[in-house]
């Protein structure tokens, strides 16, 4: 893997400054799509600063192996949770986000997964091993979650019945939307549940 991978671009939105969410985008899916600006919009009405991750992948990103992938992930997540001195307390992060339970779960850091890739054996270790509060939201119809590792790692799981990889419907609007307000309400009350955090 090279090491002059183009870094990652925070954008920031100011809250609590001792109490940072870092947000973690997908591989195709940006901080602007709904899932995770309304995440957003969730943090800060709790509160929370927000930072938002806008990955760079490398031009060669696809032909990484599945740990070159994991490692590049680690390593944007790692130096935007250092760069917080301390604050950053959540992670909520799509799909190739969930990349980085590891550091999640090493550091103690509560975390919201969308669409974790819990078909890769080191994010459905890393999840088995967090103790801090997580949350899991998947598809049934997504080939990259699987039911039982997810409730195997003992954590809050929301599955939606027939939701692909985005969390949509295909081809239906407006139950996709439904499931927009499922995933953000769910959300918002684990976000609340983290206070005290």
């Amino acid at each position: 893997m090279p090491d002059s991978a183009p870094p990652s671009l925070p954008t920031r939105f100011a809250g609590d400054p001792a109490r940072v969410a870092l947000v973690l985008p997908g591989g195709g899916y940006s901080p602007a799509r709904p899932l995770l600006h309304f995440a957003r919009a969730v943090l800060l009405r709790h509160g929370w600063t927000v930072q938002e991750l806008w990955w760079q992948l490398p031009d060669n990103f696809t032909d990484f192996g599945a740990d070159e992938q994991v490692a590049w992930v680690e390593r944007q997540v790692a130096e935007a949770v250092d760069a917080e001195r301390g604050a950053c307390r959540l992670l909520v992060g799509k799909s190739l986000g969930s990349f980085a339970a590891g550091p999640a779960a090493d550091r103690g850091l509560a975390a919201a997964w969308l669409t974790p890739v819990l078909t890769l054996d080191h994010v459905a270790r890393a999840l088995g091993r967090a103790q801090a509060p997580t949350l899991l939201v998947g598809g049934g119809a997504d080939r990259l979650w699987d039911r039982r590792t997810a409730d195997a790692t003992g954590h809050e799981v929301l599955e939606l019945p027939g939701a692909d990889h985005g969390l949509e419907h295909d081809g239906d609007p407006l139950g996709s939307v439904d499931l927009l307000r499922q995933v953000v309400e769910r959300l918002d009350r684990f976000v609340g549940s983290l206070a005290d955090r």
